[in-house]
């Protein structure tokens, strides 16, 4: 009789419990911020060459090994404001941003709210320098960068297409003409 009672307990705490995510044995948090945890415990993690995305909802999971999703629950400004935020006040990185070509193409009457996107994202932006690529050339950068650094993709709830931002990490407290100089010295 006990170990029946001890059964039906365990049968029925089960049963409250959320499902377990099937790939990483994680039971999936419910609190919309937890994107924002996930992206602090990651930020320290990357650095030159790792690239960050911020993407609309319908950009696709990828099967490239070193590509690692987080969902953001949440439109994609204030999701890219936090992330840039955070990159551009880090001390280890900066971005070079990238933002889909086709965006400058799109009209208001194909896309509502794609006008006032533009107007916003770029006053985000600031005097940062924004560089647009095709589409499609994202995607073979990603399947040759994936191969060898990490690319973290932030999907969010964004449905105005070719919205996405990828942010391509570079050293914040090294640059090019050090580089050079340090490979100019080491010739000598």
């Amino acid at each position: 009789m006990l170990i029946s009672i001890g059964i039906s307990i365990a049968f029925l705490s089960a049963g409250c419990n959320p499902p377990m995510d099937q790939k990483t044995n994680l039971i999936p948090e419910k609190n919309s911020n937890n994107w924002k945890q996930q992206f602090d415990e990651k930020l320290p993690l990357l650095g030159h060459r790792n690239w960050i995305l911020i993407v609309d909802k319908a950009f696709p999971e990828q099967n490239a090994p070193g590509m690692e999703y987080i969902y953001a629950n949440e439109d994609l400004l204030p999701v890219l404001k936090l992330v840039l935020g955070q990159v551009n006040q880090s001390t280890h990185v900066k971005p070079i941003i990238y933002r889909d070509k086709e965006l400058d193409f799109i009209k208001e009457e194909q896309a509502k709210g794609v006008t006032q996107f533009v107007r916003d994202a770029k006053t985000m932006f600031g005097t940062q320098s924004v560089q647009t690529i095709l589409h499609d050339e994202v995607f073979k950068k990603l399947d040759a960068e994936s191969k060898l650094f990490k690319v973290l993709v932030i999907k969010t709830n964004e449905t105005i297409p070719y919205t996405s931002v990828f942010l391509q990490l570079d050293c914040g407290y090294w640059n090019g003409d050090k580089e050079l100089q340090l490979r100019t010295n080491m010739k000598k």
